[in-house]
């Protein structure tokens, strides 16, 4: 038993034996490194390892399907933007080529007036069959047709 020096009763050790310098100068150098242990130490540092390695390529997967997300949203934003304008653009185009307004501009903008009833001719009356289909001619050349003065188209 020892005494305390705090207040003087004795205190039990837990250790009953000497320490005897010889045997603690013996002890290191016997002391040699456990294989065993350092090759669990290495086992489990690997092991280790390797987890987080499969932990970073997950969150680095993550990150790229979270960027592709955005990318993919911005893109279909953009697509629904140019589908938009397309429609506009038909619409636009079905308006500019109607023949109404074209009609309408022309007499407004351009001064003109419908045609009156002796102006208007309709391609069968030039024909004499009455079908409105020409009449098979021979090739029109200079040294082919010779046209009397009667036939001669007035301009």
């Amino acid at each position: 038993m020892r005494i305390d020096e705090r207040g003087g009763a004795e205190v039990p050790r837990l250790w009953g034996g000497r320490l005897d310098p010889a045997f603690q100068q013996a002890a290191r150098f016997h002391r040699e490194p456990d294989r065993r242990r350092l090759r669990a130490m290495g086992v489990g540092v690997l092991c280790a390892s390797v987890l987080m390695a499969m932990v970073l390529g997950i969150v680095g997967l993550r990150v790229h399907h979270v960027r592709l997300s955005y990318r993919l949203e911005a893109l279909r934003a953009t697509r629904a933007e140019a589908d938009e304008l397309n429609r506009r653009l038909r619409v636009e185009l079905a308006t500019l080529g109607s023949l109404a307004r074209i009609e309408d501009r022309a007499r407004t903008e351009l001064g003109m007036v419908p045609p009156g009833r002796d102006q208007v001719r309709l391609a069968r009356e030039f024909f004499t069959s009455g079908s409105g289909v020409p009449p098979a001619s021979p090739p029109r050349t200079a040294s082919a047709q010779r046209l009397s003065p009667a036939e001669t188209p007035v301009h």
